[in-house]
């Protein structure tokens, strides 16, 4: 098989922001507590986080973390989680049907984000709370001192403001899941509101609205209208939440996953724009994708799951090597919308739905897509490339024609990058690349993403089934096995 990617230096998508390559840790399951606390285990810092947890997060260079949920959010006290631990309460967490030890709060949090490289993206609750309590939460945070909130934290042992600048508005507010679920005009009131006070408190932060749970909600599309309508002068970005799974058993068809999250992306800058066009406004809205990867695996475990535990086990998928290759393509979904897609939140970090899993206890290991999103993170920098790919397509009932070739290309600091996934089961492919405007060009490496076995999956016996090794490029023309992720990484050697 043949395929042709041609990119022009010109041709130029936008900036990459570095938080494309952000993620989520929520009270929920073993994903903070066995996950990235646990004060028991023999390799828990002075602090009780996991030191082995801590490493594989700064290998993925994640540069923020959204916390502390997702659907725990929106039933959630924030004051619970400060102060003195031993006069902490524990509490019946409905969102997860779980025992909350408040152990562990925006304290502790932004501590170990510190200690693993990264920032706080901060989710205020606009479920059960109000707008009195995101104001309290920032000027505890933010606000330097004199002050009721400010002073609270300097006497809990933190002088200094934790400086976090980037907060949500809340958690899928239009899921009837959700505690608190609001109609899109009682959201954009309340965030509205809730924003203006944010903000006075610290002029200086960021704001992210919530859009729809995900594309296929009754309201899509008229929740993010009416939202922006409300809001649009005092928020920055808009949310979008996606997951993605090969429930059918159909391989090719899931590896098409990534044609639905591109039209989303589409679809919802679209509306941002529209509402743009009608206030006559001079901004534009940008998009942070705040929750999205593969969730499938586990769903039918977890409804049999016993309630008001501490930390239960829960959403623990085991990822595939194909689930990998899907990862891989979403990825350089958010690549080609890098103009708009300014914030996106890998749905989550440890254990929970994660690309990093724990034994209380015992190990700390990489799933299959730990890869994918580290090796993007790592060398998906500087700007984006917009590319022409041709190649073979098959057909799909769910995603229509899907190509047979994903790719992307990202330039910086002297280097070129492609990422590329071959789609095909059966057969390899020769890449063509017309590069444009760089001039000479020098292989670094090809890394691959391969297995034989699609299902293959990493385990704390077996941590290395699926790891990356070397391509199979000689000079400038790759060859990508069938049903590989590749990563090609160039030097621009001059002219």
């Amino acid at each position: 098989m043949k395929a042709k990617l041609t990119a022009n230096k010109s041709y130029v998508i936008g900036e990459i922001s570095p938080r494309l390559y952000g993620s989520f840790i929520e009270h929920l399951g073993r994903a903070v507590y066995g996950g990235i606390y646990e004060p028991d285990h023999p390799l828990a810092d002075d602090m009780g986080f996991r030191k082995d947890v801590l490493e594989l997060v700064r290998q993925l260079n994640v540069p923020i973390v959204r916390y502390p949920g997702g659907n725990f959010v929106s039933g959630y006290n924030w004051e619970d989680g400060t102060g003195d631990k031993s006069k902490r309460p524990r509490r019946a967490e409905l969102a997860w049907s779980s025992i909350e030890t408040n152990q562990v709060g925006i304290d502790e949090f932004q501590e170990w984000a510190s200690r693993a490289g990264c920032e706080v993206m901060m989710a205020v609750n606009l479920g059960t709370g109000t707008v009195e309590d995101a104001k309290n939460l920032v000027e505890y945070c933010n606000f330097p001192g004199g002050t009721k909130y400010s002073d609270l934290r300097r006497a809990n042992g933190f002088e200094k403001p934790f400086g976090i600048k980037t907060w949500c508005l809340g958690n899928e507010m239009d899921g009837p899941w959700q505690i608190g679920h609001k109609t899109a005009e009682e959201y954009g009131r309340l965030a509205c509101e809730a924003a203006k006070v944010m903000k006075l408190t610290d002029p200086s932060i960021e704001l992210v609205a919530c859009g729809s749970s995900h594309s296929g909600m009754p309201t899509f599309g008229l929740w993010e209208t009416e939202v922006l309508r409300q809001c649009w002068e005092q928020v920055d970005y808009l949310s979008l939440h996606s997951y993605y799974g090969n429930r059918s058993g159909d391989t090719a068809e899931f590896l098409g996953c990534s044609l639905d999250m591109d039209r989303f992306i589409e679809s919802v800058a679209a509306i941002c724009d529209y509402i743009k066009a009608i206030k006559r406004s001079d901004k534009t809205m940008r998009l942070s994708f705040d929750e999205w990867n593969v969730w499938y695996h586990s769903n039918e475990k977890d409804k049999q799951a016993e309630k008001w535990l501490v930390a239960p086990p829960l959403l623990e998928d085991a990822y595939t090597f194909e689930d990998a290759l899907a990862v891989g393509c979403l990825l350089i979904t958010l690549l080609k919308h890098a103009d708009r897609v300014k914030i996106a939140c890998l749905a989550q970090l440890v254990n929970v739905i994660a690309p990093i899993m724990t034994e209380n206890g015992g190990k700390a290991w990489a799933q299959t897509i730990y890869w994918p999103f580290m090796h993007a993170s790592r060398y998906g920098r500087g700007k984006a490339l917009r590319c022409v790919v041709e190649c073979g397509s098959y057909r799909t009932a769910r995603y229509g024609e899907v190509p047979y070739l994903e790719a992307i290309a990202a330039v910086d600091s002297g280097e070129l990058t492609v990422f590329a996934v071959n789609r095909s089961l059966d057969e390899d492919m020769e890449l063509e690349l017309d590069i444009s405007g760089f001039g000479r060009l020098e292989l670094i490496e090809h890394i691959a993403l391969t297995s034989e076995d699609l299902k293959a999956v990493n385990t704390a016996e077996k941590p290395d089934a699926v790891v990356p090794s070397a391509g199979k490029t000689a000079g400038t023309a790759p060859s990508l096995e069938k049903h590989s992720w590749n990563v090609l990484r160039y030097r621009i050697a001059g002219r």
